[in-house]
Order: structure tokens, then sequence, then C-alpha cells
């Protein structure tokens, strides 16, 4: 693992021997079944050291009409539970996600931590501090990582931004620590299904403008999604390829990284994508339903029958400091809601045809913003602007 690092301090004061790495495959489980298992190995005079006891529950089979609950935040981090200080600390709010997240795990079914993992940024042992402090999620659900800069940025290496944020990582821990379903753990984008969703996670640390190899992974994660089975699509990435008020965004006469949107909004268009999620900026935001930076829907809280447009949320306050994510003064017509706190999302799909999306505070676990999907298969068919078929003189 270590032969691949590129800068330092991963490669130098960081470096401490990371032992073995196991990674098991279970094969053949049967779906929404409950299993018991434990982790353990054999000592050199033949006995065992085992774990405690863990369970959890296997994932329901692509389309189920079950209850789901998804969990997704960025930026968390880790803190220490004792209020010593620590290297790179500045993700003390980590602490009150982590326990709202313990204390609610019987109501979890996935969680996706979409970039910024631990901010451990080339010193290893912070890395086992931050598995440490998931365990008790990441034991029972699965832990599910898009890449973000303080995994993978490092100048010479084929990142997308030339800075130093991974401390010379270049993502070699954070793919090797867990497990992700990607064709190459080295690029770190990936499609996965849970039950009634289809989950597209992207890359923002590679290219993904028109022509590259991650864009034409985004298209065909989106448009070889069965909606009957899976009636919602999520997109999932660390930086904001879509919109933020921000303020920092805003300085630059932006609200997304530069040819974010632009590359990609055809494609959530066109697919009909429910909502995109991001990370990077440590704040909450919502938006409309959008596109091309105009409302399609003018309701806030309930949306009946075709969206017309893709629900954007900016969810990166689940433990890194707020103080440099401050909003701009003006709020656009797009942007519905905003809170400058910590905090992490929850999806809970009914049905096929009922979704609920919860903004949730990290200090007391209680819902702030929160809207409604209702629609049936007929809607998502029904196409809008730029997402209807091509036409000529001759159809």
């Amino acid at each position: 693992m270590l032969q691949k690092r590129t800068g330092t301090p991963a490669r130098t004061v960081g470096w401490r021997d990371p032992g073995f790495i196991h990674t098991g495959f279970l094969k053949e489980l049967w779906p929404n079944s409950l299993y018991t298992y434990r982790l353990g190995h054999r000592l050199f005079n033949g006995t065992y050291v085992w774990s405690q006891n863990y369970r959890f529950r296997s994932s329901p089979y692509p389309g189920q009409d079950s209850l789901q609950r998804i969990i997704i935040f960025g930026d968390m981090g880790k803190g220490e539970i004792d209020g010593s200080s620590d290297y790179n600390d500045f993700q003390s709010g980590s602490l009150n996600t982590t326990k709202q997240l313990i204390n609610d795990v019987e109501n979890i079914d996935i969680v996706f931590h979409i970039g910024d993992i631990s901010y451990a940024c080339g010193y290893l042992s912070q890395w086992d501090q931050f598995t440490a402090q998931i365990e008790p999620i990441a034991s029972r659900v699965p832990y599910m990582l898009a890449s973000g800069n303080h995994e993978r940025d490092w100048p010479g290496t084929g990142s997308f931004y030339g800075n130093y944020d991974s401390g010379g990582e270049c993502g070699v821990p954070a793919q090797t620590m867990f497990y992700t379903p990607a064709e190459n753990r080295a690029k770190f984008w990936y499609a996965t299904d849970y039950g009634m969703f289809r989950f597209c996670i992207a890359n923002t640390e590679e290219d993904w403008r028109g022509g590259t190899e991650q864009y034409q992974f985004i298209e065909h994660c989106l448009s070889s999604v069965d909606r009957q089975k899976q009636p919602w699509l999520i997109f999932l990435a660390h930086r904001v390829l879509g919109y933020s008020s921000c303020e920092w965004y805003m300085d630059e006469g932006t609200t997304e990284e530069p040819m974010g949107r632009e590359s990609l909004q055809k494609l959530w268009q066109k697919y009909k994508v429910d909502i995109a999620l991001f990370g990077h900026v440590h704040n909450y935001e919502r938006t409309c339903p959008v596109y091309q930076s105009i409302c399609t829907r003018e309701e806030k809280d309930y949306y009946k029958g075709p969206l017309n447009g893709t629900i954007h949320v900016v969810a990166g306050g689940a433990g890194a400091s707020v103080l440099d994510s401050e909003f701009a003064g003006i709020q656009p017509k797009w942007s519905l809601y905003r809170d400058f706190d910590h905090g992490f999302v929850k999806l809970t799909a009914f049905d096929h045809s009922n979704l609920l999306f919860e903004y949730k505070k990290s200090r007391d676990g209680n819902v702030y913003d929160s809207f409604r999907i209702s629609r049936d298969y007929r809607d998502i068919l029904a196409c809008s602007v730029d997402s209807c078929p091509p036409a000529t003189l001759a159809s």
C-alpha cells in the first residue's frame, strides 16, 4: 500500500506500518435478512482471538418495496471525545454527528460519506482514530465513500486539482480500507443499487467533463437504471457540481465548481435525476427542482408528480469547521433553505411512489428542513425540457 504513496508527510513523518487490511466477501445472502458475525484470527499456538458479535441486515433485492432509510453527508472527520487536542483538529462537530447516527442506527439502512472522510492528510494513525469512531455504525450498516480533495489531491499524480490537500495520500488509504464496487478503485467512481434506489457516485477529483471516461460512466449509470425497480435516482459527489450560494463561490462569480454544472446538467435533466447531493462546502443548502438556474416547480416542501428538474443539496456540514463556509449575503431564488451549522441528510423511501427527505442537525438530531415527493411511474416517463427523446419531422 505505501509503495504507491507519493508525498510528504504520508511517506515520511506521517507513516506507520498499517499491518494487514482484510476484506471478506459474504456470498449468497438472503435479501433483507438479519445476520450475526464476528472477526478473529489464529495465533501461533493454535488458539483463536475473536471480536464481539456484530449483526447486520443484508440489502433488499433490487426494487424491493420496503421501508429503506439512507444517510448522506460529507466532510465529517474525527474528534477526541475527551476534549484533548489532536493533529488537524477542526472536526469536533463530527462527534455529535457520529453520536446521532449511533443512537439511531436501528433506523438506518446504509450510509454515504461523500468525501473528506477522516482528514488524516498523510498521518495514517488518524485513519485508525476515524475507523474506531465510526465502528458502531460501519459494523452494522454499509458505509460507502466518495473521494474528496483531502483523500486524493496531490500535484503531478493525475488528480484534477493539483493541490496538496491529501497530505501525499493520493487516495490510497481510503481506496484500500473501504470497499466500493468500483471497476477500478484508483478512479473511485461507481454505481450501486439499494432496494428502490440507484446511486451514481462520481469522483470530483478526477475529470468529469464531456468525452472523459468518467463522463461516460456517469451517463451509463444514469441511463441504465430500471426506474420501475429503482424509481429514486440519486447523484452523489464531493465538490459542488450543481448549486451553492457559499460566499467563496459567489466571490468567484459562480455557484459551483467551474465546468461542473455546465458539463453535467443535461445528463441530470435527460435521465431525470431526483436529487444531487454534494459536500466540500461545510454547510447545508437545498434548492428547488432546478434546471439551468431556473426553478421548474414553485412548491417548497411537497412535490406531487414530475419534478421537471433536479433538487440540489449541499450536505457538507457533518463535522469539519463551518467557519470558512459562510453564505453570501444575497440568497438566489433557487435557494430554498440555508443553514450554517453541522448536520446530515436522511432519505426515507416508503414505497415506489413516496419519498421523504430530512435535514437533521447534529447537535440534537431534530429535523430542521424536509420535503416529500409523491408520484407514480407515469410521472417518471413524462418528459420535460431537454429530457424528451429527439424528434424529427419524420417522427
